[in-house]
């Protein structure tokens, strides 16, 4: 069995307060793009591990029982008798990207599962298996647009349809954590809820949507900046990061070819159908 987990972008994001619980109140608009790793599921040839986990392409770095999938699976085998299986992830999405590539991972990892074992777990089960792994991991169970609040794992449907706009993601060599990125946010109440900014006409975002990140990041990290600017200087109606990470997006009205402008950086291209 094989899956592509798909990462996402942010389309705006307001850190609304810290929480009592230590995590921040968030607002954002989450989108799916096909910039995709691979997944692959089959059953166990020993019986020694539960899961025999192996890796390739880009690096990921800790321990196997650490990474979100094996998590996934060690998850559901709490509540059903799995028999052991081997997983191999193929790495692709860039990490610490702000792109969600490892939560997307866990969310296919479920549903795989969910699928392979016959354990007929709702949409809403699998979501609630996905918000023990990682506050993005719910939005990749539905794997559509939603405007999420909370940690990210409250989710409003939205009627928001960029088929046929072209994106343009880079990722520069810049990472930047998590932790360095909420540590440059004071959180505060937008004047206007991004939930209404959503809506109105794209031409309005560059003035109105923003990542609350990016005033400390993009100072912080001039290379950042450059990418935002050259995506607006290529003709991008609407260009941000996405998330906590270094990652910055465009969206164009019309293809274009820019992988030689970012040569420094790692570069996806492409209009955002997914394949569920």
């Amino acid at each position: 069995m094989i899956s592509f987990p798909n990462c996402k972008i942010n389309i705006g994001l307001n850190i609304v307060e810290k929480r009592s619980d230590g995590f921040h109140a968030i607002e954002t608009v989450f989108y799916p793009v096909p910039w995709s790793d691979i997944l692959e599921i089959l059953p166990a040839t020993t019986k020694t591990n539960s899961v025999d986990f192996k890796s390739t392409g880009i690096r990921i770095y800790g321990t196997k029982d650490t990474n979100l999938c094996v998590r996934a699976y060690q998850l559901l085998a709490e509540d059903f008798p799995l028999s052991p299986v081997k997983m191999h992830l193929h790495k692709i999405i860039p990490i610490g990207a702000g792109l969600g590539g490892g939560s997307s991972d866990a969310a296919f990892a479920l549903k795989m599962l969910n699928t392979y074992f016959g354990l007929q777990l709702s949409e809403a089960q699998l979501e609630n298996y996905a918000g023990k792994l990682g506050s993005d991991c719910p939005f990749f169970i539905r794997n559509k647009a939603v405007y999420a609040t909370g940690r990210g794992e409250i989710f409003e449907d939205i009627k928001l349809k960029l088929d046929d706009y072209f994106f343009v993601l880079v990722k520069p060599r810049v990472h930047v954590s998590t932790a360095e990125a909420y540590a440059g946010v004071k959180p505060q109440r937008p004047a206007q809820p991004l939930s209404e900014l959503i809506r109105k006409p794209i031409d309005t975002w560059k003035t109105s949507i923003k990542n609350d990140f990016e005033e400390t990041i993009l100072e912080k990290y001039p290379s950042i900046r450059k990418i935002k600017r050259r995506l607006y200087d290529e003709g991008a109606v609407y260009a941000s990061m996405s998330g906590s990470g270094s990652t910055v997006y465009g969206l164009f009205r019309k293809q274009v070819d820019l992988h030689l402008h970012f040569r420094s950086g790692t570069v996806w291209q492409g209009f955002p159908e997914i394949v569920k």
